[in-house]
């Protein structure tokens, strides 16, 4: 089991806390993590923290599909790939259709066949084995609809970049996940509880590496895990640190029927749970979602209370006999705070 820091996306500002980063890349902190919702990009933050470490990943956590063409994201990933050394990882994800029709203005229909042609033509992007063309019901390159201009020809890269930098999915539903494994080179996962893994998850990831064949398997796969990280002598205090952030994902991400983060948590079969975490959340009543979370959730989808606990915690974990790297959140308003967690996981690790 590896570290790794996830710095989420700013609020009305955004900071870095580029002195703790730094400190946690010198106590082996494998890779940081950059995202984007509807304000900072994920890209930018992520070549300011490039510029001041040598050794750690450079992840997108995750980059919207609707907000930029393939080839864009395809020309930013080489590009920060070659000014840090070979050390970018392209995370990749199709948002949800709050954002992306709300504030992208596009449709959000059929999101794992815009996943699939997108990874295809990044892909061809960087082994640039000849002009990248692409004719699929999402995209088509060189443009030739409504409006074309009938110049455009196929094109390859000028840059001669890594040829296999990593592609990462951050997916949740089982049918996202499963062509997770088959196209991509690891998942980015949120809300994911070692005790239903095996039930829930191993049979999808397994069905993707057949598809892709080749011999694909779990143990080249990476599989990065958000988990949120409160310490301290009260397990149930601790816990109540978490029940806000669980009951934000649960209740109020997406909308009544349209909510992944809450179908997630049902199929741990919580259902019951989660319906009225989510129908007290959407009418206002915050606090008393929160307080609805079992205790035995919390202690399944975060890292909380004593070391003790924690040990049992990273115990299950580390019985799937599978590799994994724990992505810990920082703030910039917390950061000092959190490196000390940083260094407690690590020692227990």
């Amino acid at each position: 089991m590896k570290i790794g820091i996830n710095l989420g996306y700013s609020g009305r500002t955004i900071e870095i806390p580029i002195a703790q980063i730094k400190e946690a890349e010198a106590m082996g902190c494998s890779s940081v993590w950059t995202a984007e919702a509807y304000g900072s990009d994920a890209l930018t933050p992520l070549a300011w923290i490039g510029a001041h470490t040598r050794k750690m990943k450079l992840a997108t956590g995750i980059l919207q599909l609707s907000a930029r063409a393939p080839a864009a994201a395809a020309m930013a990933a080489i590009t920060l790939d070659q000014l840090s050394g070979g050390r970018m990882i392209l995370g990749l994800g199709v948002s949800g259709p709050q954002v992306v029709e709300g504030w992208y203005g596009m449709p959000y229909s059929r999101p794992l066949g815009r996943m699939r042609e997108y990874v295809r033509i990044i892909r061809a992007i960087f082994e640039r084995e000849a002009p990248m063309s692409h004719d699929g019901e999402h995209y088509q390159i060189p443009f030739t609809g409504d409006g074309a201009t009938g110049l455009g020809k196929p094109l390859k890269s000028i840059l001669h970049g890594r040829p296999d930098i990593p592609i990462v999915i951050g997916a949740e539903g089982p049918k996202n996940i499963e062509q997770t494994a088959e196209i991509a080179d690891g998942w980015l996962a949120m809300l994911l509880s070692p005790l239903h893994f095996d039930r829930v998850y191993r049979s999808k990831l397994d069905a993707g590496f057949a598809k892709a064949g080749g011999g694909k398997s779990i143990r080249e796969f990476g599989i990065y895990v958000m988990q949120p990280i409160i310490p301290g002598a009260d397990l149930d205090a601790c816990r109540d640190q978490v029940r806000p952030y669980l009951a934000l994902y649960i209740g109020g991400m997406g909308a009544k029927g349209q909510n992944f983060h809450k179908n997630a948590i049902d199929r741990y079969g919580y259902e019951e749970v989660t319906e009225k975490i989510q129908d007290l959340y959407l009418t206002g009543k915050k606090q008393e979602a929160a307080a609805a979370i079992p205790a035995d959730l919390i202690d399944q989808l975060a890292f909380v209370g004593p070391k003790e606990h924690m040990r049992d915690q990273i115990a299950s974990w580390k019985a799937l006999d599978i590799d994994f790297t724990m992505l810990v959140g920082f703030d910039a308003r917390l950061a000092d705070q959190q490196l000390g967690l940083v260094r407690d996981l690590a020692e227990m690790l």
